[in-house]
């Protein structure tokens, strides 16, 4: 086991938080190491990003590696552990936090920065995996427009799947609303507002078996859980909608979370429970999450940070 020196901050994730927060780490010449498996964060999945500031359109590939670039361009000021996935975190006697890493590399750090995200539910069924980013998509606000006059399917009936139907209604020609049971859990209100669009049928009692297509996806199979009859819907896109589960596992013991798990920080600076630990983006219970936000979110967090390493 390698222990490091002292650190004024550890970042946790790679996405557009954690870059966010390594740039402005090194810019402040802080002491910094960045710990990521992969770049980029959730949105490689998506075939187009448009609403990435300062890029019309943008693929989650393309951004993933322009991160990666920029990041990369502040090596000397900040280290850089890729691929590598941070396995725990412990608070230590006199203040610090101890990072362990997979490779059994341990920093010892003032900060902490959990920009960890989160990850999609998946369906977990034939055909998701084959056409994710060519049909099969888990970001309503990101994807939506790229299924203009297009038929749609939006699996999950809770108020994740009917804001991903609200962001479909000035795209899509039609959207089909299934739910894995016999009624909709999602707010009331928006529910009827989305079906006064004329735009919208439900399918009720449908569990989602298999995604078809050919390059792209040309529809889904379902099974009737009451008649228990293998149907198919023809459809050009399938929203996967059923929640998302925020990667919280390192800290989960240390930080006081919501009830889904989501890590609770004072908005003004992304401050935890436990003082030294900051966090943001989709890891907390921010009810907007989106590239830009987790990236802003982060920056401030990390000039608390420098704030209280500058004045300890």
């Amino acid at each position: 086991m390698t222990t490091q020196g002292v650190y004024d901050i550890v970042i946790i994730g790679g996405g557009p938080g954690g870059v966010a927060a390594g740039v402005y780490a090194a810019r402040k010449q802080m002491k910094a190491v960045i710990i990521t498996d992969r770049f980029g964060g959730q949105s490689t999945v998506s075939a187009s990003i448009e609403n990435w500031i300062g890029e019309v359109s943008i693929k989650g590939t393309e951004l993933a590696e322009k991160l990666e670039k920029h990041i990369r361009a502040q090596e000397g000021d900040i280290e850089i552990m890729h691929p590598h996935r941070a396995e725990g975190v412990v608070a230590n006697d006199d203040g610090t936090f101890a990072v362990t890493i997979d490779d059994g590399t341990v920093y010892t750090t003032k900060i902490v920065l959990v920009v960890t995200g989160g990850r999609h539910r998946h369906l977990n069924v034939p055909g998701e995996e084959k056409f994710k980013g060519r049909g099969v998509v888990y970001c309503s606000t990101c994807d939506a427009p790229m299924f203009r006059d297009k038929d749609t399917a939006v699996v999950g009936a809770g108020n994740s799947g009917l804001e991903a139907v609200e962001d479909l209604l000035p795209w899509a020609k039609h959207i089909t609303l299934i739910s894995n049971n016999d009624k909709i859990t999602g707010d009331p209100v928006t529910f009827e507002r989305i079906m006064a669009s004329g735009k919208v049928d439900v399918l009720y009692n449908a569990l989602t078996t298999e995604i078809i297509g050919d390059m792209m996806v040309t529809g889904l199979k379902y099974k009737d859980s009451v008649t228990g009859e293998e149907k198919e819907l023809a459809t050009q896109g399938v929203f996967v909608e059923i929640g998302v589960v925020p990667n919280t596992e390192i800290v989960k013991d240390l930080v006081a979370t919501d009830d889904y798990g989501h890590i609770i920080v004072d908005y003004k600076n992304g401050a935890t429970s436990v003082p030294g630990i900051f966090a943001a983006g989709d890891v907390t219970q921010q009810i907007y999450r989106q590239n830009n936000i987790a990236a802003g979110d982060a920056i401030k967090a990390t000039l608390a940070a420098y704030d209280m390493v500058r004045t300890q």
